[in-house]
């Protein structure tokens, strides 16, 4: 990868690209983070950044011990042992490890002294309101994406009793359980009160189904609708989750102008002993994103994909369909080196008519270093596509940079879901 200090001095512009990119505001369409006003449910802090399944993963390459020794803990050992393993016995040099840093770097704290109690006292003494505006601020992002699911035992209360919103958060309506998982979540939509039969072979059931989804998203105030699919999902195909999708999710989503967000590749618990840390991921079959984008063309769809190898064949789909909407390097692919090569392909083949990023942050903090290796990676992107275009003699104004790097960090999504 180029750096960003040599291609300012070969590219006359190549600073106002980069000036460009890190004032941009960012819509972070996709994230595991909730309004404040579900307390302990958003996670921040020191202890949370450290006990983050990407860590755990890590740490457990150099523990000899059995894992149970390792869940057997209290929160604060295990945050403990993963800083003394990651960061003082080891240089904390992957890609996690070093967004830790230059997450605590950005706050102002001294990462040179490697005082965890010092930086555990200094988190203990801010306010979760007036933190989330200073990591947002820092990060650049105006507005943030929650994922949330009507499934989730801790979060649905929440909903149900109501409480003032946060406009800075959007909500996104998770329904995973509800198409993987019919048999076991039809009894409990039968229970909220929706007439459901397990074995979806009356239309009653598909209208109940739409009546939930329907109450949800008004609920909740739903931007789009998403599921988390494994890598060998198929459609069509003759199980639940293909006639949930065609009887109930796409109409409903149709009614309500909402895009259906697809993430197939994930493979669950490949090794269960590292709880959620061991989901892997699987070469993915997006044949059924095609037969989708086709046979539903009044549909509008989003999808990230888990797998590298799956990202050529995702471009391709997305220039055959313009009821297709990809965006950003998700889990595993969020590591510097994938995520210019992929976004360098995506401008390569789409333009600029896709979202580069999301962070996927489920710990507040993150949002800083997320944001800000991501910039840093698609200011050297565009550096290198601008000086493309001058070279033909096509010089790029600065509006014109300031809408394209728009367009990338949240406007073209915006107008994808646009319903008017």
């Amino acid at each position: 990868m180029k750096t960003i200090l040599a291609e300012t001095s070969r590219v006359p512009f190549a600073r106002q690209i980069e000036e460009v990119v890190n004032r941009t505001p960012i819509v972070d369409i996709h994230t595991h983070l909730y309004d404040p006003a579900f307390k302990s449910l958003l996670l921040w802090g020191i202890d949370d950044l450290l006990v983050y399944h990407y860590l755990v993963a890590e740490v457990f390459r150099y523990l000899k011990e059995p894992y149970e020794t390792f869940w057997a803990l209290p929160k604060q050992a295990q945050v403990d042992l993963i800083w003394d393993q990651l960061f003082i016995q080891h240089s904390p040099i992957s890609e996690a490890c070093r967004g830790v840093i230059t997450t605590l770097h950005a706050l102002g704290l001294d990462v040179k002294k490697r005082d965890l109690p010092a930086i555990r006292t200094w988190f203990a003494g801010q306010k979760p309101e007036a933190h989330v505006t200073r990591c947002m601020e820092l990060a650049g992002v105006k507005k943030i994406f929650m994922t949330n699911s009507p499934f989730d035992d801790a979060e649905r209360p929440v909903w149900e009793k109501r409480f003032q919103r946060d406009q800075r958060f959007a909500a996104a309506l998770r329904i995973d359980p509800l198409v993987l998982s019919w048999r076991e979540t039809a009894p409990r939509l039968a229970r909220w009160g929706y007439q459901v039969e397990k074995q979806l072979s009356s239309r009653k059931t598909f209208e109940e189904v739409k009546r939930f989804l329907r109450d949800w998203t008004k609920r909740i105030g739903a931007h789009y609708v998403m599921i988390s699919l494994p890598s060998d999902f198929q459609f069509p195909a003759k199980n639940h989750a293909a006639k949930l999708l065609e009887g109930a999710v796409l109409p409903h989503c149709r009614a309500e102008g909402l895009p259906l967000a697809l993430m197939p590749g994930v493979r669950r618990a490949v090794n269960p002993q590292i709880r959620l840390a061991g989901d892997g991921v699987g070469l993915s079959n997006l044949s059924a994103l095609q037969n989708l984008c086709a046979a539903f063309p009044d549909n509008k769809f989003m999808a990230t994909v888990l797998a590298r190898e799956n990202q050529h064949e995702l471009c391709v789909l997305t220039r055959k369909f313009r009821n297709l909407h990809i965006f950003g390097c998700w889990w595993f692919l969020n590591v510097p080196h994938l995520v210019e090569e992929i976004t360098r392909m995506r401008i390569e083949m789409l333009g600029l008519s896709f979202t580069a990023q999301h962070s996927d942050a489920r710990v507040l903090d993150q949002l800083i270093y997320k944001w800000q290796h991501f910039r840093k990676v698609a200011t050297e992107v565009l550096i290198e596509k601008y000086s493309d275009l001058a070279q033909t003699g096509w010089h790029s104004s600065q509006e014109e940079i300031e809408r394209d790097v728009g367009d990338l960090f949240g406007g073209a999504f915006e107008r994808f879901c646009d319903r008017g």
